[in-house]
Order: C-alpha cells, then structure tokens, then sequence
C-alpha cells in the first residue's frame, strides 16, 4: 500500500484478559503460566465501591484518592466496547474506520514498573509480551505489539526488551518516571541503549490510577481534572528528562513517541527548552544539541487525536515529519466512529501530502513499519 495513503493508529489500546471472550485457549497459556509460578497474582479489591484488580496490595485503577483512575463503568467507548471484547469486532471497526495498522499498548500492563517483586515483574512482562504477540499473530498484517518490561529493575528490562525484540515487537512502552527516578538516572540507561541498539521505538505512556507517580496531577481527586492534567505533564517530565538529562544525545538511534497527550505544548515546551539550555547551558552540559534537533533528526514524535485543533501552527513551528495519529481506541475519550474522517477534515487545510505524512508514512518510520508501507 502507499505510504502516502497508510493510516496507522499510533496508539490504540487493548484489554489484558485475563479472559477474553473470544480468546482461543493456547492464546491464554502465558497467563495460566504466570497464575502457576505466582498463585494468586491478581485478587479481586475494593475502591470507591468498585471492584477493581489488587495486585502486591496496590489497587488498580484506583477509584478514589488523589490521581485516582478512571471510573471503571465508564472506561470504555459504548460503540468500541464489542471490539475492547472481541478481536474479530475490533478487525472490522478498524475496516470501517480506514485504519489499516493498529498499534497495540494494554491498559493494567501500564502500571507493571510499580510490581516490586523482582520475580512477579518479570514473569509478569514475560507473560504479557508472549500473550499480546499471540494476539497480533492472528491479524499481523493490522495488529502489532507494544512489549512492557519491568524498567525498575534495569538488568531484567534490558533482558526483556531483547526478547520481546525477538517475538516482533515494535516498541517499548515505558513510564514517564520509574518511581522516585527520572528517565535520565543513570540505572537506567542501559535500558535506553539496547532498546536504541535493537531499532525498538519507545512508547512513553502514563495512566492515573495505575500506582505511578503524578507530578501534579495527583494535587487532585477528582477525576475530570486528574486526566486534563496528567498526560501533559507527565510528557513534559518524560521529555524533559530525555532531553535535559542527556539521553537522547547519548543515543542518538533513540526513537520516542510522547503520546496521548495532544500535540499542542509541544512548539511551547520546545522554545522553552531553547531559551534554557541558551541561557542556561552550563547547568544541563549532557544536552549537546538543541531540542528542535530531537525532532528533525526523527528522535521525537509526538501523537495527536482526531479533535487536536493545534495541528496547523505545530506544523508552521516545527514540520510534519514527527506527528502521528492516534485513536485512543476504546477508551472513554476517542471519537469513535469517525476517527479518521475527523482527523482528516481537520488536518485538510496541511495539504495531501502532509496529510499522509502524520497519518501513516510517519508511524512507519517511528515503530519501523516502512516495509508496511511500501
């Protein structure tokens, strides 16, 4: 297919089963293996009169509380909850959208680097990576996967990040903090170079609710304003991290999507960086380059959804090459139906050729799908 003409969903998401309706049974071996090495892994627990997952005594989402998560009665679109359940409904959703690849990121799989049993975590991302990878196979000319590993402990995460590489991933999904650290602490960076050194994307993904910390959003209990807060700071942090701290210099091979977080702060966030490490230098002399340069050497992409009205002046401040589309799929917020038909009227006035760029020749090139779109 062309690649002017791919549409790729960046950022979609799936349900961990542990059952899954339509799931054939060698598709859930990795999750009976883990229930055998880690009896009772996953319990049912109590939040704000829900019944969530309780996992190493933490709930997950939490239902109430500073950062709490979203309310799980409503975490699913009511059009996209027959194909949240069912992979052959979900195919033909993806068919009426226009979408032609879906990228796969879970949802509990999210709050894996708060799992502080070193064994449990790993076996953990192990039976995750094996159980998505299965999922994709069924569809893998639509569907590719997005491993986990357990990035707080650095040494197994490097070990699974080759592994998963090996099963056909195509990205990394990881925090924007790992508990008190930040991505640039330097326990973690061999992590950052072997995911560099295989070609891997890295996915920085957070969720409130999930255990991870908040920088600023978990200020507040309340859940309209926990969301509107946490996916763009939390990006900033990642970013800044990234950027500040070296890492991205460090490795230049490095290839980061910063998603579910609107495109809008980034032109802000970049001048401000500018300014700095311009006027500041001397205090952040790991970060050797500017931060316009991450995006137009392909290090930073950043995703939007169909209603991002910020597309035009990101374009005018920093190109089209590093914007990819996502859907959300099938959470509460994406706009489904109609996903890619908004997305291109609100992107029409870019031109055709930008249009296919942050639709899908992009994607291509951040997860390494470009022979997909040949």
């Amino acid at each position: 297919m062309d690649a002017r003409t791919l549409v790729i969903d960046a950022d979609a998401h799936i349900n961990e089963p542990v059952v899954r309706l339509d799931a054939p049974d060698d598709e859930l071996a990795p999750w009976r293996a883990l229930a055998e090495r880690h009896p009772g892994w996953q319990r049912a627990g109590e939040s704000g009169g829900r019944t969530v997952s309780l996992i190493e005594g933490k709930l997950f989402p939490t239902q109430e509380g500073p950062g709490r998560g979203v309310p799980i009665e409503s975490a699913m679109h009511p059009q996209a909850a027959d194909g949240a359940l069912h992979l052959d409904a979900r195919i033909r959703d993806l068919d009426k959208e226009g979408i032609d690849v879906q990228v796969l990121y879970g949802g509990l799989s999210i709050g894996a680097t708060t799992f502080e049993d070193p064994a449990f975590a790993l076996d953990f991302c192990r039976a995750y990576n094996d159980w998505l990878v299965g999922v994709c196979a069924r569809h893998p000319d639509r569907l590719r996967a997005v491993a986990i590993v357990p990035l707080q402990h650095p040494d197994d995460a490097v070990a699974e990040v080759a592994r998963a590489a090996d099963l056909g991933v195509v990205a990394v999904m990881i925090p924007p903090v790992v508990g008190s650290q930040n991505l640039d602490d330097l326990s973690l960076q061999p992590f950052f170079e072997a995911a560099a050194g295989l070609g891997l994307a890295v996915g920085v993904h957070s969720a409130p609710g999930m255990n991870l910390p908040l920088p600023g959003a978990e200020r507040f209990d309340n859940y309209a304003q926990v969301h509107t807060l946490s996916f763009p700071v939390d990006q900033m942090v990642a970013f800044t991290a990234l950027a500040m701290g070296g890492v991205l210099d460090r490795y230049p091979a490095l290839r980061v999507a910063f998603l579910e977080s609107g495109v809008g702060w980034v032109p802000y966030f970049v001048h401000r960086m500018h300014e700095h490490r311009e006027k500041r230098g001397d205090m952040v002399p790991a970060m050797t380059s500017d931060p316009r340069d991450y995006i137009e050497r392909g290090q930073c992409f950043f995703s939007f959804e169909c209603e991002d009205r910020l597309l035009e002046p990101y374009v005018e401040h920093l190109g089209a090459d590093s914007l990819v589309f996502s859907s959300d799929y099938p959470h509460w917020d994406c706009d489904f139906p109609g996903t890619v038909e908004t997305a291109r009227a609100n992107a029409a006035a870019l031109g055709d050729d930008v249009l296919g760029r942050i639709l899908g020749a992009n994607a291509a090139r951040l997860y390494g799908l470009d022979g997909d779109a040949a």
